[in-house]
């Protein structure tokens, strides 16, 4: 089943900004979550001791000392807490306006957001997407922005300026009372001509919008101030290139072809190819070299193109399906009323071209991406537990794919996003229904609980690809992110079971042989190993734990602990200890994982608290141990850590 939420969608956010929102009350935690929520790839970060860390992505214990790792990091912040706060904490590690990262204070009723720093750089516009989107008001402090509706050195998205340095006296001239003179000879700058910046023909302040390179033309007319010039999102470069093409070709033969047309690679929106190299390196390195996206078209996209290409090529077409590549990719992403401006231009092992289009081209939306997927595992259930990896994975997906109590657990994080749900069980279904889906470019992440690559899905996929070798799955970007596992959360509970050797089995003969479990579960009996049960029982099956426990009890003391971890890191947890001979099937569930102890394992009770463990012999050295001396370190940041 297929189904999307019927909220708003998330706002998008630069993927090379992670922004943490952070809360330190519980009063303040549901406008958090509503900022989180909103937007894509944001984790919420709660103070331990204040908010309830079953609800927040990231528990800290020390704010100052979170907020300045977060902060040099490189995260936007957005603080739901008093702005003293932010601005006490990071004032030591302030480097300049255009190094630090936008931080954003926000009331603990969400209705106002202040951009505290980074506001040219994008924290005012975070600011005022978020206000608007949440019913809120910004509180723009910076003078531009107050006085002319927007800030020179915040160009629209996609836009990049020739040099900054130019922006901060056009704008006190403008401040001043001086006009400026817009020129504008590719796009569309209504973002500026329609900003309450005075204009006039013969403004002192030269505003010049172009795709290609400043040659300070204007300079004379502006007097002393260096013209302002913006580079428009407007030029699509199409690539072509041999398979495993040295990246450093490609991406000189982009550069020469841009420089000998006089063009601006800050004019560049997309590199574009065909869907035959969407996991080709080269072109993927092209696009991080220029900091765009990388997007692809399909041969019969390409071939549309055919009447209006200028080199086409019979032996091109029996390769890949089109009659061009390069200038195929760059015109079907400047569109009808784009034009190619250079023509496909050769190394020895690639292609490039130019397209040039009259307005922004929203690479978003130009062809589609690399598919990516996912495979997500988010533990074994609260928040808290779930690595901001794999937090951030799930925020930025557009798909969501998984068994429906998995999805359920991850609440907001999967707001607006579109899901795909099965029932348990369907497991190939599920991986094989990601890989088509990240086939057609989609960002998908396939979601399991507790570890991705312990009895998971992870392992599925990687047998779906090598089974079936389908050309679109080979092409898909495939990331595996760990989750805390179903024996870890167990172990952590009741204190360190797993301390010494230990394996885990799976007790479901669904996919194994029963003589192979079996013969697992004598080795590890023989070896002595803590032993995880993974499915020890389902409604069918309820024998082999039962002979499980008979074959470790012929070779360990009857009261070697078994510890039951049920329903691990929710609401109703449980945790039991038995001795091994009194371990009962009944006493489990699919829900349960069982931990056996080996038969040098510990069940003691101390104090309030009941634990177990397995010791690693350090006890035989405990003599030597005692005489050792001990060295204390005066330094709060100087530790001295036992390797084992």
């Amino acid at each position: 089943m297929e189904m999307t939420s019927p909220t708003t969608s998330p706002l998008p956010t630069d993927p090379i900004a992670p922004i943490a929102v952070i809360c330190l009350t519980q009063r303040a935690l549901p406008t958090a979550k509503r900022i989180t929520a909103t937007l894509q790839g944001a984790s919420l970060h709660g103070l331990r001791t204040r908010v309830s860390t079953r609800e927040v992505d990231v528990a800290f214990d020390d704010t100052i000392a979170h907020l300045q790792q977060t902060f040099a990091a490189d995260n936007v912040i957005i603080g739901v807490c008093a702005s003293g706060i932010l601005i006490r904490a990071l004032a030591p590690l302030l480097a300049g306006k255009w190094q630090d990262a936008a931080v954003i204070a926000v009331d603990e009723a969400g209705e106002t957001f202040i951009p505290l720093l980074g506001g040219h750089h994008g924290g005012n516009k975070l600011a005022r997407d978020l206000a608007e989107k949440l019913g809120a008001r910004a509180a723009i402090t910076t003078p531009g922005d107050a006085a002319l509706g927007l800030a020179l050195d915040e160009p629209p998205a996609g836009w990049k300026l020739a040099d900054k340095a130019a922006v901060k006296p056009a704008t006190a001239a403008l401040l001043a009372g001086a006009s400026a003179k817009i020129t504008i000879d590719a796009g569309s700058a209504a973002w500026l001509t329609n900003s309450a910046i005075p204009q006039d023909e013969n403004g002192t302040v030269a505003l010049h919008v172009t795709a290609r390179v400043e040659t300070g033309f204007l300079a004379d007319q502006a007097g002393d101030l260096a013209p302002v010039t913006f580079h428009p999102p407007v030029l699509a470069l199409g690539v072509g290139c041999e398979r495993n093409c040295d990246p450093a070709e490609l991406i000189d033969l982009a550069e020469k072809t841009l420089a000998d047309a006089g063009l601006s690679a800050r004019a560049v929106a997309c590199v574009t190819s065909i869907d035959l190299k969407a996991d080709e390196p080269a072109v993927h390195t092209l696009a991080r070299h220029l900091g765009v996206p990388a997007r692809f078209f399909t041969a019969e996209e390409l071939e549309e193109q055919a009447p209006r290409l200028q080199t086409p090529s019979d032996i091109v077409f029996a390769e890949t399906g089109c009659h061009g590549v390069a200038e195929g990719a760059a015109l079907a992403s400047v569109g009808s009323d784009g034009t190619l401006i250079v023509a496909k231009q050769k190394s020895k092992r690639a292609t490039c071209a130019i397209g040039q289009s009259p307005r922004d081209i929203p690479p978003q939306t130009t062809g589609r991406g690399q598919g990516r997927l996912s495979i997500v595992g988010i533990g074994p259930g609260q928040a808290s537990w779930r690595s901001p990896e794999a937090s951030t994975l799930i925020a930025q997906a557009s798909d969501i794919v998984g068994y429906q109590m998995y999805l359920d657990l991850l609440g907001d994080l999967i707001t607006g996003k579109k899901l795909h749900h099965s029932d348990l069980g369907a497991e190939e279904a599920r991986a094989r229904h990601a890989l088509e889906l990240a086939a057609e470019g989609r960002d998908v992440a396939l979601i399991g609980s507790g570890d991705a690559g312990i009895y998971a899905l992870a392992t599925l996929v990687f047998e779906l690809l090598d089974r079936e070798d389908k050309a679109a799955w080979n092409r898909v970007a495939i990331q595996v992110s760990p989750g805390i596992s179903a024996l870890q959360a167990a172990a952590a509970r009741i204190g360190a079971p797993l301390g010494h050797d230990f394996c885990a089995i799976s007790l479901s003969d669904l996919l194994t042989p029963r003589e192979d479990i079996l013969r697992r579960i004598a080795a590890a009996a023989a070896g002595d190993f803590v032993i995880a049960f993974y499915n020890p029982v389902s409604k069918r099956r309820r024998d082999l734990l039962a002979t499980a426990r008979d074959m470790l009890l012929d070779n360990r003391p009857a009261d070697t602990p078994v510890v039951l971890g049920r329903q691990l890191g929710r609401p109703d947890q449980e945790i039991t200890v038995v001795p091994l001979s009194k371990l009962e099937v009944d006493m489990v569930d699919m829900l349960t994982t069982v931990l056996v102890g080996s038969s040098n394992s510990k069940h003691i009770s101390r104090g309030m608290g009941e634990w177990v463990y397995t010791p690693r012999g350090y006890a035989k050295k405990g003599a030597d141990a005692a005489k050792a001396p001990v060295h204390s370190s005066h330094s709060a940041q100087s530790t001295t850590t036992k390797k084992d």
